[in-house]
Order: structure tokens, then C-alpha cells, then sequence
């Protein structure tokens, strides 16, 4: 967890205020906060270390918001839905102070009493005061052990800020020995990953002009000490783009599997932002290949037309199982859509607004479109299977159930797993945060035998 030190309380307290009001929108509104904090940053032209400041704020508070609550009910006595929402958020932002940062004490409690003066009512800011004071008089690890039941992962789950379930689905895979580090990444902020389009820039070319390091696992991948990617020429211009390197491995693994026999159809079933179409279509363009993009969305279709410009791409807008031709491709790339518990850590809120329930509906759609594309690849075509998510019944669980079918067959991903050490899965890939800096990727890699 990341410590600011910031307790001015004369520029810290626009900084709060900033990060209130985006704890507002994301607890009110549903907001994302990686969409409404740019916003109210900009509104308010901050920058520099008061943006800084409201950043960890805002993203830390609501990384940590389940811990947090569950501390507060403790030190109030109360349960906090009897209290207003926006008093609660308030509170969480004080605790947070307290509990995850090196803000003092005296600071985190005025400067959030004064807040609640300010922008929700000065008849709870006495109670705000008494809460945070009780908060105060322990530190995380002690509320932890005072809140602790016995429970392994619910305990791990409090510990790390993670809902029970989903540190119930990190156990299931990667066992009771590494559950602890695989929760803490999630709290961590990543940094940039850059992705230098084949064809376009070289790797290297692309760390030198951004002032960033050659990535450890993808041929494309640069890494960014901070700042803002937008900035940089290669993005603004479209020779480079923000990817994760995982992304990059998983995408590039498709048009890396072997193949006998035409090479010059390529789809992407799922395509929207459009990252791995837009790498695909680099790679396609240096071996004469067109790649045909499906998105069902509109408005992500146009992200797709926009990140892949001026390559060999062709954006649709449709649904993927009911796309094209049977036998008329020969690589599809099924980017299903999914929990996205393997990037919990580029979205603060995420993880307590899902839930267990939601993966099963999700299954359903991630078999449904796996079978289209294994209909739509023509034989000793290869299908590459992809999610950013580590939960069995998305990914080991999906995949085996199309491995049972007579005409298709399991590849080895070699030229993942060759390069990247602790990335294979029962023949599968599976990344980690914790492991190799990466969002938690799955790749499962088919070829249709008949």
C-alpha cells in the first residue's frame, strides 16, 4: 500500500475535498472513479502533489473500502448503514488517513471534520471527530487482529481488503501458500505498460524516446517510470499504444501458434477497447493478413476503429456467436467478456461491486462464444481463448469443456510459457500480478483438428 506523507492543511484540504467528491459519485452514482476523478482534477486544475494526494485518496479509499467499513462499524459501535451515505463516505476517507497512510493523526481527523462541516452537516462533525479518534487509538494490524474470526481467508480477506469470495477463487488456483501476496498486488497501483506496434516502432526506439525500460516477458512492452502516456509521440501518433504487457503476451500468442495452410484471416470475436485487436492487426499487416473485428457494443466499436487506424482491420459491429462464415478463418481470438478479477488492481471499486453469482451468467456467454469461434475457424485453424480473470469456472473450466469435443485439441502456449517462467496451468496460461507484473491473464490455445 502506498504511504503519502502530505498532511498541509491548507493544500491537502482542496485534495480531500476532490477525493470526497469522487467517493461520492463512485458510492451514489455507480461512477468509475478511473473516469469521474480525471474529471473533477481537470474542474479543478489541480496537479502536481495535490493531485497526487486526492489520487491515492480517492483509488486507496475505495481499494480498501470493506476493511475499512468493517473498522468503523467496530469503533462506532453502530451499524453505518443507520448513518447518512455521505457521512460514511467521509468517515472511510478519514480512516483511511489513519489506517494506510503516513498522514498524522491530528491532521486526518480535523482536516476530515472539517469536511463533513463543509459538505455534509455541522451536527455530525462531533461525531465524526469521536469515530476517528477511535479509529486512532489502534493501528491496521491491531483492528485486523481484533476483527480477526479464525476463518483463513476470511481473515486473509480483511487483511487485504478483498471481498471472502474472491480470495476463495485467487486459493482455489494458486493455493493456500501464495493466496496473501496475490491479494496484497491487488493493492498496489500498476504502472504504464506501453506496447510498441510491430511495424511501427522498435521496443527499444519506443524506451528511449519515452524515457522507459524494455519490458521483462513482451517483445513489444515498455514500461513507464510515471507521467502521462498521452503525452508521449508514439501514442499520440498511433505507433504505440497503453497495454498491458499481459495483454500483449496473450494476443501475440495467437498469432505466434503454428499453422499449415492459409494465413490470411484473422478475427476478433470480442474486440472492444480494441488493445488486442490493434496489436493483432500490426502483426497481421507484416505477413499480408487482414484481421476482421467484431464488437457488439457501438460505442466500443468505435474504440476499436480508433486504436487499430491505418492497419489491416475491419470493424463490425455485431454479436460474435453469430458472426461469419463456418471454415472462413484461420486464427480467432475469443477475448471473452468476464469478471475481470485479474485486474482489480486498475479499478478500485470493482472489487465490491461484484459478485460470486455474476460469474455463472458470464460462463455461459464465455461458452457460447468459444463454440462460435471453433465453428468459425476452418481445420488446423487455431483459436486462442482469453480472459482477465483467474476464476476456474471462466477459464480451466471453459476450456476443457471444449476440449471434450472430438475436432478440437489443446496447443502448448510456448512461446509464453517458454519465456515466462510460472506462467503454465494444467496446459493452460495463467499470469499474475504477484508473479510477473502483470494483470492476471488466461490463455487457453485451440486447434481445430476437422
Amino acid at each position: 500500500m502506498s504511504r503519502n506523507e502530505s498532511g498541509d492543511l491548507n493544500t491537502g484540504v482542496s485534495a480531500r475535498r476532490v477525493a470526497f467528491d469522487a467517493i461520492r459519485a463512485v458510492s451514489a452514482e455507480d461512477a468509475y472513479a478511473n473516469i469521474v476523478l480525471p474529471k473533477l482534477l481537470a474542474h479543478e486544475r489541480m496537479s502536481g502533489r495535490d493531485a497526487a494526494f486526492a489520487t491515492e485518496l480517492t483509488y486507496g479509499t475505495l481499494r480498501c473500502l470493506g476493511t475499512i467499513e468493517a473498522i468503523l462499524t467496530a469503533a462506532s459501535g453502530r451499524d453505518l448503514d443507520g448513518l447518512q451515505a455521505d457521512l460514511v463516505d467521509a468517515l472511510c476517507l478519514g480512516a483511511y488517513q489513519i489506517l494506510y497512510t503516513r498522514v498524522p493523526v491530528h491532521a486526518a481527523v480535523s482536516t476530515t471534520v472539517s469536511l463533513v462541516k463543509a459538505a455534509v452537516s455541522p451536527r455530525v462533525s462531533g461525531l465524526t471527530n469521536a469515530v476517528l479518534r477511535k479509529v486512532a487509538a489502534r493501528d491496521l494490524d491491531a483492528w485486523v487482529d481484533r476483527l480477526a474470526s479464525g476463518d483463513r481467508l476470511g481473515d486473509l480477506a480483511l487483511r487485504h481488503a478483498h471481498p471472502k469470495w474472491i480470495a476463495e477463487e485467487f486459493d482455489a488456483v494458486v493455493g493456500p501458500d501464495e493466496t496473501a501476496a496475490a491479494l496484497a498486488a491487488d493493492n498496489v497501483a500498476p504502472p504504464v505498460h506501453l506496447c510498441a506496434k510491430p511495424g511501427r516502432i522498435e521496443q527499444s526506439d519506443l524506451a528511449a524516446k519515452a524515457d522507459g525500460n524494455v519490458g521483462r516477458w513482451s517483445p513489444y512492452a515498455v514500461y513507464l517510470p510515471g507521467g502521462d502516456p498521452g503525452k508521449i509521440k508514439a501514442v499520440a501518433v498511433g505507433r504505440a499504444s497503453v497495454q498491458d504487457e499481459g495483454s500483449q503476451l496473450v494476443a501475440a500468442a495467437l498469432a505466434a501458434a503454428p499453422l499449415t495452410g492459409t494465413d490470411k484471416t484473422w478475427v476478433d470475436l470480442c474486440a472492444g477497447p480494441g488493445g488486442k485487436t490493434a496489436l493483432l492487426g500490426a502483426l497481421a499487416s507484416q505477413r499480408g493478413a487482414r484481421v476482421d473485428a467484431v464488437e457488439i457494443q457501438a460505442h466500443r466499436a468505435e474504440l476499436v476503429t480508433k486504436a487499430a487506424k491505418g492497419l489491416p482491420v475491419t470493424v463490425h459491429t455485431g454479436d460474435g456467436r453469430t458472426y461469419g462464415t463456418p471454415g472462413s478463418a484461420d486464427r480467432v481470438l475469443v477475448d471473452a467478456p468476464c469478471s475481470g478479477l485479474g485486474a482489480l488492481r486498475r479499478r478500485p471499486e470493482a472489487r465490491w461491486r461484484k459478485r460470486r453469482t455474476d460469474i455463472d451468467g458470464l460462463a455461459i456467454l464465455q461458452r457460447e462464444l468459444l463454440a462460435a469461434a471453433i465453428e468459425l475457424v476452418r481445420p488446423g485453424g487455431v483459436i486462442a481463448y482469453v480472459t482477465c480473470s483467474p476464476a476456474p469456472e471462466e477459464t480451466v473450466e471453459v476450456a476443457a469443456g471444449a476440449l471434450k469435443r472430438p475436432d478440437v485439441e489443446l496447443l502448448a502456449p510456448v512461446s509464453i510459457t517458454e519465456r515466462v517462467p510460472d506462467s503454465e496451468r494444467d496446459g493452460f496460461v495463467q499470469l499474475w500480478p504477484h508473479r510477473h507484473g502483470t494483470d492476471a491473464m488466461f490463455l487457453a490455445l485451440l486447434r481445430k483438428t476437422a
